[in-house]
């Protein structure tokens, strides 16, 4: 099963929107501290709407202690970054994997990308824009990672 991983998310709706995609798709959802809001924020909660008994939420304090239990349950670390080493349309995702997320701001830290298995990019035709919005990219990943797993029908 697959698995989103957001690493340090700041921004509240963001979240709330990536754990309704995660109910909707019945993935589990692992939150790694420290996190820029709490996790009884109203906004975080209303971007979930009615959802958030469905989705399957873990946090971790810190990227460490998310590390163990990545190791302990086995799989692959994706990491999702501007600077990936190939197009995520490209790679080919595995039923275990972990689709890495970093913060709005700063995107995954170096030290938790180097660790990562693969790192991969999502291609944009504009020179202007860096990267999408962080709901979207989660979403965007997991659908075409679910969609070449066969999971959409």
């Amino acid at each position: 099963m697959l698995r989103v991983v957001l690493v340090h998310p700041q921004i509240p709706p963001n979240t709330g929107n990536i754990a309704r995609t995660c109910a909707a798709t019945n993935t589990e959802l692992h939150l790694v501290g420290p996190l820029g809001f709490e996790l009884s924020d109203r906004y975080l909660k209303r971007a979930g709407l009615d959802y958030w008994p469905h989705v399957n939420l873990h946090y971790h304090a810190s990227i460490d202690t998310f590390q163990k239990l990545q190791q302990q349950q086995g799989g692959r670390c994706i990491g999702f970054s501007t600077s990936g080493r190939c197009s995520y349309t490209k790679f080919a995702f595995q039923p275990l994997d972990w689709l890495l997320f970093g913060s709005e701001t700063q995107g995954l830290p170096a030290d938790v990308l180097a660790a990562c298995h693969e790192t991969v990019y999502i291609p944009m035709a504009s020179q202007q824009v860096r990267s999408l919005n962080l709901s979207v990219s989660a979403a965007v990943g997991l659908f075409e990672a679910q969609r070449q797993l066969g999971s959409l029908e």
